[in-house]
């Protein structure tokens, strides 16, 4: 589902100030406890205009900006805003879990639109609730507040092409050196490819990739696409022998796959509270729909000069092919593959399903992988 760019509410035109942008910065926005009005630092409500018809608009995965429309009524003494800023409830969350704990920003009266920026208490794709008041402060240092506005929903956006290359040019940093291979190769179970030959017309089909890897990756349950391995075993040149996805392996040649007609894009960065850390890239075959989704939304790399995998021509061997070795790529690619290109044949060492990145969920405390922004 692609992530909304607009709250859910949004039934009036833009307000005519929109021209007139204030970009709240960090150093403007503080939290606060909301609940002063309880214990006397507020005092009671005044006859102060109420935010109507709350537009939240440009939204990114750790900033939105926010509008409304006010009563004339009063509304030179407005001095500050409240805003009420809550992740959605989520039903299916653990219930055993710390919940977040609700932020209240104080800001002064600019003029709207105002800019909200901050990742300590945005992440990328996740569902807010928000609401807001209208303060006077006294003299006292006491405030008077209006009452609440409604509450809207919006949802925050994917990492875009800054934050993607921000991870990037971490990935490269620990990629280590190239290492030659020959082979891509994908570990299943007997009935995934049992249906592949009885019910797909011998082909492994792309399906939507899962949550695994950084919460704001914008292939996460977008992309389609087939999930191969190409690393290989230092002392023998060979894929491991071990899988945590299956004892039946698919293997293929390089060449089928990665080649001068497919485009290479860096799709991903992390880990799983382990030393191991992961890149996920994607071939996309020029010209398909998996390259026009990729074009959009991650960085493409040369295939002949990128710190991960390349492919490049030799004149005496024709195309070789590397890829980084202190990384573990999980290489995309987008197009149907008909078994018939390569061979299937059991492996002999172990399915270790504790290697496995299905759905895991990235170490936010790691400093290699993590960027300042939502995790």
């Amino acid at each position: 589902m692609e992530v909304p760019g607009l709250a859910h509410n949004l039934t009036s035109p833009l307000s005519p100030c929109e021209g007139m942008i204030k970009d709240l910065s960090l150093d403007a926005i503080q939290l606060r406890d909301g609940n002063k009005s309880q214990d006397g630092s507020i005092s009671e409500m005044e006859e102060l205009p109420v935010p109507q018809s709350i537009k939240i608009s440009n939204i990114t995965c750790d900033s939105f900006k926010i509008c409304w429309d006010m009563e004339a009524r009063s509304k030179e003494r407005i001095t500050h805003y409240f805003i009420d800023l809550n992740k959605k409830e989520n039903k299916n969350s653990n219930k055993f879990k710390h919940k977040d704990v609700p932020t209240k920003l104080v800001a002064k009266a600019v003029p709207l639109p105002m800019t909200v920026r901050g990742h300590w208490f945005l992440s990328p794709r996740t569902e807010y609730t928000v609401a807001v008041q209208t303060a006077s402060k006294q003299a006292d240092g006491d405030y008077t507040v209006s009452e609440w506005s409604e509450i809207v929903e919006f949802c925050t956006a994917d990492y875009s092409m800054v934050h993607l290359n921000q991870l990037l040019e971490k990935a490269e940093v620990i990629a280590g050196r190239m290492l030659p291979f020959s082979v891509f190769y994908r570990n299943q179970n007997k009935e995934y490819f049992d249906h592949a030959r009885d019910m797909q017309d011998n082909r492994m089909l792309p399906s939507v990739k899962d949550n695994s890897g950084s919460h704001g990756s914008p292939i996460s349950g977008k992309l389609e696409g087939i999930f191969f391995s190409c690393n290989t075993e230092f002392n023998t040149g060979k894929p491991p022998q071990d899988s945590p996805y299956g004892r039946l392996r698919f293997e293929v040649q390089a060449d089928a796959l990665f080649n001068p007609d497919t485009n290479l894009y860096f799709g991903d960065f992390y880990c799983m509270y382990t030393a191991y850390h992961y890149v996920i890239l994607v071939l996309a075959p020029k010209g398909s729909p998996g390259d026009d989704f990729c074009k959009q939304r991650l960085p493409a790399l040369d295939i002949t000069d990128n710190r991960f995998l390349t492919c490049k021509q030799d004149d005496a061997a024709g195309l070789l092919f590397h890829h980084a070795q202190d990384v573990i790529l999980e290489v995309i690619y987008t197009d149907p593959v008909n078994l018939a290109s390569g061979s299937v044949a059991e492996i002999s060492g172990h399915q270790l399903m504790s290697l496995s990145t299905v759905n895991a969920k990235k170490d936010p405390s790691c400093k290699a992988c993590n960027i300042s922004v939502g995790r």
